[in-house]
């Protein structure tokens, strides 16, 4: 079974491209900071694992995530190589992301020094109806848009 569960923040802003072609597919790919269970001397050590999203899960990825933001991703580790301009085999270790969700609120981010705008960039387009923010900090997910959410 190859089957992996994380929980960091975003080191940057997700780097998401489109595919070519009549059928376009957005691939996202970001990197997480996830701490480390043991720490020595009392230092804070952190793994940078990089990880892929395709599809709906990258346009969210798009949409929603921002550098600093904590999020929780399930998926599956995916290794890889390719030979680069030097003519060296380089060899590539992702996560191949199935799921991912926030792990804190919006205003949790924001105590923690994380986050100082919205969750949704400028750039990109905004969904129909507009999201708002409860006063619990989640963000209200407004009616009607279902078809555009990438989890049941």
């Amino acid at each position: 079974m190859n089957k992996v569960i994380l929980m960091g923040r975003l080191t940057r802003e997700p780097d998401v491209r489109y595919s070519a072609g009549e059928n376009a597919s957005a691939v996202a790919r970001y990197t997480l900071a996830v701490d480390r269970r043991f720490r020595r001397d009392g230092e804070q050590s952190a793994d940078f694992i990089g990880c892929v999203a395709f599809g709906r899960q990258a346009e969210f990825a798009e949409k929603y995530l921002h550098q600093g933001t904590k999020i929780a991703i399930t998926g599956r580790i995916q290794t890889g190589s390719y030979t680069n301009r030097e003519g060296q085999k380089v060899y590539t270790t992702d996560v191949v992301v199935e799921e991912q969700e926030f792990a804190e609120s919006k205003g949790a981010a924001q105590e923690n020094g994380y986050g100082g705008g919205s969750y949704q960039r400028q750039s990109a387009p905004a969904p129909a109806p507009a999201a708002s923010t409860s006063p619990d900090g989640f963000m209200n997910i407004p009616d009607g848009i279902d078809e555009e959410l990438p989890f049941n």
